[in-house]
C-alpha cells in the first residue's frame, strides 16, 4: 500500500513505454522519429525500472499506456502488463488502464475485467490519437463501466506532440483535444472524477471554463515544464481551483526531478503546493479510504 503521510508526491501522469512482454511495435516509424525529436527524447525505461526510478524519489505515480489501434493502428503495450506492474509495486504504482472506444461492448467488457480481476484504478483517454470527439456516444458503454466503479477518467488535451513534425500530421486531427468537448462528458457522468491533462494550449481558457463550472473535473499539470505554464492556470490554481489541480509530469518526457524545480519558482502559493503535489490526487483517488 502507498503510504500516503510520508510520500513526497502522486504524479498522475505517466507513461508506459516500453513492454517487456512483446517487442515494439514500429508499425508507423515517422511517428517514431518525430516524436523522439519534438520532446528530445527517445527513452524508453520498463515499468520496473520507472517503479525503482519513483521509489527513489519517494514518490507514488500512475502509469497507463495508449490505445491507438484503431486511429493509428500500432499495437498497444497490454493492460494487463501495466496492472501487474502495480501488483508487484504497490507501494509505489497505480495502474490506469487505455483502451480504444472504438472496440464499443467489447471494450466495456475488457474494462470490467480489467477493473474486477487486474485491480485497475481509472482509465485514460486521448481523443486526438484516438479519434473521437470525447462525447461521442460510441464511447458511452466504455464511460457507464468506468463511472459504475466511480474511477477517474483522464483526457490528454490541447496539442499533441505525437504526430507533430510528421506530413500531414499523420493524419490527426487536434481539434478533438479540445477540453470543452469534455464538459457534456462531466453532465452525463456527474458523479466519476474527469481529469483534463495538461495545460490545454491553444484552449486553456476552455479547461478552466468547464473545471470551474463542473465540480468533478480536475486538471493535470503534466507535458509542460511549470515555468511555461499560462499565467491564468498559475492564477487559478493559487485561488479558485487550488483543490482540483494535480501534479503530473508526462514521465519519461519530463523528469519528477525538473518538474519539481520549475515548480518551486513558477509563483505557486506555498500553502497550495502541499495540494497539488498529493493532497487533491489523495482524495481523488480515494487513497484516503479504507
Amino acid at each position: 500500500m502507498i503510504d500516503i503521510e510520508n510520500i513526497r508526491a502522486i504524479d498522475v501522469h505517466t507513461h508506459a513505454e516500453r513492454s517487456c512482454t512483446q517487442p515494439h511495435d514500429a508499425y508507423r516509424p515517422e511517428f517514431d522519429e518525430a516524436f523522439a525529436k519534438y520532446f528530445k527524447s527517445d527513452e524508453r525505461p520498463t515499468i520496473q525500472e520507472t517503479a525503482d526510478y519513483y521509489r527513489s524519489l519517494n514518490m507514488a505515480f500512475v502509469m497507463f499506456c495508449i490505445d491507438s489501434e484503431h486511429e493509428v493502428g500500432k499495437k498497444r503495450i497490454p493492460n494487463e502488463e501495466v496492472a501487474e506492474g502495480a501488483m508487484a509495486n504497490p507501494d509505489v504504482m497505480i495502474a490506469f488502464a487505455s483502451i480504444d472506444p472504438h472496440k464499443g461492448r467489447m471494450g466495456a467488457r475488457e474494462a470490467r475485467n480489467l477493473i474486477e480481476n487486474y485491480g485497475v484504478k481509472g482509465f485514460k483517454f486521448h481523443p486526438t490519437v484516438q479519434g473521437f470527439y470525447p462525447y461521442d456516444r460510441m464511447a458511452y458503454p466504455l464511460y457507464e463501466v468506468i463511472a459504475e466503479y466511480n474511477l477517474p477518467m483522464l483526457f490528454h488535451s490541447g496539442h499533441s506532440g505525437y504526430g507533430s513534425g510528421v506530413r500531414g500530421g499523420g493524419g490527426l486531427r487536434l481539434e478533438y483535444s479540445n477540453p470543452m468537448h469534455l464538459d457534456q462528458v462531466a453532465i452525463d457522468f456527474p458523479d466519476a472524477p474527469i481529469i483534463i491533462a495538461h495545460p490545454s494550449w491553444p484552449w486553456q481558457d476552455e479547461a478552466l471554463s468547464v473545471a470551474m463550472h463542473k465540480p468533478n473535473v480536475y486538471i493535470d499539470l503534466s507535458g509542460w515544464s511549470p515555468k511555461y505554464f499560462p499565467k491564468q492556470l498559475v492564477q487559478y490554481a493559487n485561488t479558485l481551483l487550488k483543490k482540483r489541480m494535480l501534479f503530473g509530469t508526462d514521465f519519461p518526457l519530463i523528469t519528477p526531478e525538473r518538474w519539481l524545480k520549475d515548480f518551486e519558482e513558477a509563483g505557486f502559493k506555498d500553502e497550495v503546493k502541499p495540494l497539488i503535489l498529493k493532497e487533491n490526487a489523495i482524495e481523488m483517488l480515494g487513497l484516503n479510504k479504507k
